[in-house]
């Protein structure tokens, strides 16, 4: 459990990297694009955590094998819990995009860096300032899972 949980800080300080330092310097989407996936490793290593949690609680039978039933998992665990479900929908959200097909490329190179991209039917923009708010988002909920994890240490 602790170690899932590492990974996870480890990833976090990955994609604290990525957005303070790389994306700042080269503003190309590929970096965008690492940002995203390893955001998603992050959630998963989180995910992770909270399903070994459950597990060792008895309060599932099994961790799924599937990136969305973990994710769906973790909804069924925490139903009450609207912070947990939207950080679940980021995590979808966050996949989609990295598996998009063809992502339109816009102002690479500057400030205004961004992604295109249409998921669902619906067009999606990645930039600076939405990759850096979804990071935000993340930090916050990793903040959470430490404290559900380690309740002792408040």
């Amino acid at each position: 459990m602790m170690e899932s949980l590492d990974d996870a800080k480890n990833e976090l300080k990955r994609v604290d990297h990525l957005i303070y330092v790389s994306l700042k310097y080269t503003r190309t989407v590929d970096v965008l694009l690492n940002t995203i996936n390893r955001m998603i490793a992050a959630y998963d290593s989180m995910f992770e955590t909270l399903l070994k949690k459950a597990l060792e609680e008895k309060k599932i039978e099994s961790i799924p094998p599937t990136p969305i039933e973990k994710g769906n998992k973790i909804k069924n665990l925490y139903p009450e819990d609207e912070e947990m479900s939207d950080n679940v929908e980021l995590y979808f959200l966050l996949r989609k995009l990295y598996r998009s097909q063809n992502p339109e490329k816009e102002q690479e190179y500057r400030r205004h860096v961004a992604m295109k991209t249409i998921v669902d039917g619906t067009e999606e923009i990645v930039n600076i300032d939405i990759i850096t708010s979804y990071y935000h988002f993340m930090l916050k909920f990793f903040k959470r899972v430490e404290e559900l994890i380690l309740p002792e240490e408040k």
